[in-house]
């Protein structure tokens, strides 16, 4: 089948060229399909957004009132205009969804971000065979095998456990990873009182607010270092190093992301415990996927782009990558 011919990409977003809408786009645009919450795609300024109500709700948090938005819920199809358009669950973060879009008897699956292992405060990544997928690479190099969040939670709680007056300080991004390291805390048994940094409580509350159980969460403010010691405290990574960690009691610095699986990265941001804990697809998830799908053609938006496309010529699978702005490499 030929390449798309109505699907553009561009530098600042991906262009659905017979409605003149475009996903995840930089600029403000007329008419924006959102894939999820994360600032470098969801970006305020459009004059109507289609997105799921927990994106839509994510933005109204980071980006202010959204007066366009439109909600589409996961499996509903809706029709742009010639071109239909429906969102399926991306596994990334909450409300996350890839966005399939059917035209003149192609049907492209845009993934935005995704990972395939489940995770207990989003939906799970639900495949949809397609002639395009246009994918992400964030970890899209063979060294990038994440271990299960399971054995990393385990790891994290016994050196809680063995260093009883201490705290465990656990920097994570703020949308997304925070929750599930929480929500992965609560599973392995973990219920005591979780403290907070400021900057994670409003999408902890949104996260609650749409369901998702996070149990006993404290905010710092106020609690003395008696009270947060042998405890586990959350906080964004530019925290970890901050003078606001300097009250925390003999803090093990600890970081969960898929870049720890770089050991100079955790060395240099001063990370005593590295957590290999993604919402990324690693590179056998990634490759399994686009062999799941079985695509004629594979688009590769940021990250290790090269790898992936050559990965897929080798396998007789056409590719390219896609240069798109703000997206070189994820904070993760």
């Amino acid at each position: 089948m030929a390449s798309p011919d109505w699907l553009i990409p561009h530098r600042d977003g991906i262009h659905i060229a017979p409605v003149d809408m475009w996903i995840d786009p930089a600029p403000p645009r007329d008419r924006a399909l959102v894939t999820h919450g994360h600032s470098d795609h969801a970006r305020g300024g459009h004059g109507k957004v289609l997105a799921t109500a927990e994106t839509l709700a994510i933005m109204a948090v980071r980006c202010g009132p959204q007066p366009g938005a439109q909600v589409a819920r996961y499996g509903e199809t809706v029709d742009l205009g010639g071109v239909t358009a429906r969102f399926v669950p991306a596994g990334h973060v909450l409300g996350s969804a890839q966005i399939v879009l059917e035209h003149k008897g192609q049907r492209i699956v845009v993934s935005g971000d995704y990972k395939r292992a489940a995770d207990p405060t989003c939906a799970r990544f639900e495949p949809v065979p397609c002639d395009v997928f246009v994918t992400e690479a964030t970890f899209g190099l063979p060294v990038f095998r994440h271990p299960p969040a399971a054995g990393e939670i385990a790891t994290a709680l016994a050196r809680l456990a063995a260093n009883p007056d201490r705290c465990l300080l656990i920097g994570a991004y703020a949308l997304g990873k925070a929750q599930r390291v929480i929500a992965e805390l609560r599973a392995a048994g973990h219920d005591a009182p979780i403290y907070l940094h400021g900057a994670l409580t409003r999408i902890c509350q949104l996260y609650a607010d749409f369901g998702v159980e996070l149990g006993d969460l404290r905010p710092t403010t106020g609690a003395t270092a008696a009270e947060m010691t042998g405890r586990i405290v959350m906080a964004p990574p530019s925290a970890l190093t901050d003078r606001w960690s300097r009250r925390l009691p003999d803090p093990i610095t600890a970081m969960a992301s898929g870049w720890m699986r770089v050991r100079q990265r955790a060395k240099q941001r001063g990370v005593e415990l590295p957590l290999i804990i993604s919402d990324h697809a690693d590179w056998p998830e990634l490759t399994a996927t686009v062999r799941e799908l079985a695509p004629g053609e594979v688009w590769v938006t940021h990250g290790r782009e090269e790898a992936l496309v050559h990965w897929c010529q080798q396998h007789q699978i056409r590719a390219r990558a896609l240069a798109l702005v703000g997206r070189e490499e994820e904070a993760e």
